[in-house]
């Protein structure tokens, strides 16, 4: 039960058969039937189902870090504050989810990582993607908004904030159902919707991870300029900001 109660925490959208799988890896020998209604005693349900309950889904706690941004959208320099967030999108093969870290200062997408599941492993990928390549030097803040149930829980994990930790970055959060708290997110958001997740049907999760990998590094980062930057792109942006800071060092 101890190993159950762990799994959820971590994923609470996760199910007894999803519940199982997981400790089937953790080496745990034990059939669905018996993880069901060990699950059913205690009262561990999905938080994607109503079976067993009136309401949709539990009632998310409290915020697990303080709002350090206090929609204050802008950093003096990179890799001071990244912003993250995770959407969906149906394939024929059903959603593929995306977990997305954005940098304030320069709007690049500074990591990524996309799974067939929203999974605490999604986000932590995702921050880990980031880390691996900024290697951050200093304290980066790393916002996300409360949003729904299922979004809710991969921000407040025990995994993703064990990365926080280990890599020395601040967490922060904003308030549950407040987009708003995490506008400039929403607004990379919209233009993969147009540019990508709308633009077609798509036939698999491979199809659209792929699209989705390919515009953000491509077009993104490298192409698509941005009047808010000077009309420079985020790389451009980063590159100038950078000969700025030699400048002034000389």
């Amino acid at each position: 039960m101890n190993v159950i109660r762990d799994v959820h925490e971590d994923d609470p959208e996760f199910g007894y058969r999803f519940i199982a799988d997981e400790l089937e890896r953790a080496g745990h020998r034990v059939g669905e039937r018996r993880v069901w209604r060990l699950c059913s005693e205690h009262r561990i349900w999905s938080t994607t189902t109503k079976k067993g309950r009136k309401s949709s889904g539990k009632r998310p706690g409290p915020a697990v870090h303080d709002d350090l941004v206090q929609r204050n959208f802008s950093a003096p320099a990179p890799d001071k504050v990244w912003l993250t967030d995770i959407t969906e999108h149906r394939t024929d093969q059903g959603n593929l989810y995306a977990c997305v870290i954005k940098d304030v200062c320069s709007n690049r997408i500074v990591g990524y990582a996309t799974s067939d599941r929203m999974t605490a492993a999604l986000a932590t990928s995702a921050l880990r993607s980031a880390v691996a390549r900024r290697q951050p030097k200093a304290t980066v803040v790393v916002h996300s908004d409360q949003g729904t149930q299922g979004e809710l829980s991969e921000f407040r994990s025990r995994a993703f904030r064990a990365v926080l930790k280990a890599n020395q970055l601040a967490g922060s959060m904003g308030r549950v159902s407040s987009a708003g708290d995490n506008a400039a997110m929403e607004s990379f958001y919209s233009l993969l919707q147009k540019n990508v997740l709308d633009r077609k049907r798509w036939r698999t999760r491979d199809d659209l991870a792929y699209e989705i990998d390919y515009w953000i590094e491509h077009t993104y980062n490298h192409r698509r300029r941005q009047r808010g930057l000077g009309k420079l792109t985020p790389v451009e942006f980063e590159l100038a900001f950078a000969a700025r800071l030699e400048d002034a060092a000389a």
